[in-house]
């Protein structure tokens, strides 16, 4: 049996999000050899790392979306991941965002975020998406803010422990498509 899908690319004024490349692996090893990959389940050795990143990939085909690979428009940099996520099991439809430790604090992840949120409202017709964020990241907490997502609840996640659990504006509830976060 061959899977086939496509990973659509989405463009922002400074970022393509894109379908993820063997050659990110790098990066992403990198990123998962150091502390500050601690909010996303790391550190991780280089063949768990791999394994994720094959994860990432295959939500694709399971579900028909999942995270791009986050690259800016100017260099080509490989700045990380942001993008859908729901895998079995997981509290709901999630909007998430994972950055290199070099592209945090630049406004990459709402910049990208919203355009996935966009996809998700417009594209796949969700009505609601929350973020799962650790509760003393504060800097994952901003990006939400600035998303419009308010705090909804604690959560008690198998994998993670406790987990804030953040509710994105309804499509309906968004101006210009959610593109204010830009503003």
């Amino acid at each position: 049996m061959t899977a086939t899908f496509t990973i659509p690319t989405l463009e922002t004024e400074r970022l393509i999000l894109r379908a993820p490349r063997e050659e990110d692996m790098a990066s992403e090893i990198a990123f998962f050899q150091t502390e500050a990959s601690h909010f996303v389940g790391g550190p991780k050795k280089p063949h768990e790392t791999w394994r994720l990143m094959a994860t990432v990939v295959g939500h694709w085909a399971l579900r028909g979306f999942g995270f791009w690979a986050l690259e800016a428009k100017d260099s080509g940099t490989y700045l990380g991941r942001v993008g859908l996520w729901y895998p079995h099991g997981w509290f709901e439809r999630e909007v998430g965002w994972t950055l290199m430790p070099t592209a945090t604090g630049k406004g990459y992840a709402t910049e990208a975020a919203v355009a996935a949120r966009v996809h998700a409202y417009d594209i796949l017709g969700w009505d609601t998406a929350i973020s799962q964020i650790d509760p003393v990241n504060e800097p994952s907490k901003g990006v939400a803010r600035r998303l419009g997502a308010r705090f909804e609840q604690m959560y008690d996640d198998p994998a993670y422990g406790q987990i804030e659990i953040w509710r994105h504006p309804a499509p309906d509830e968004l101006e210009n498509g959610g593109m204010e976060a830009y503003a």
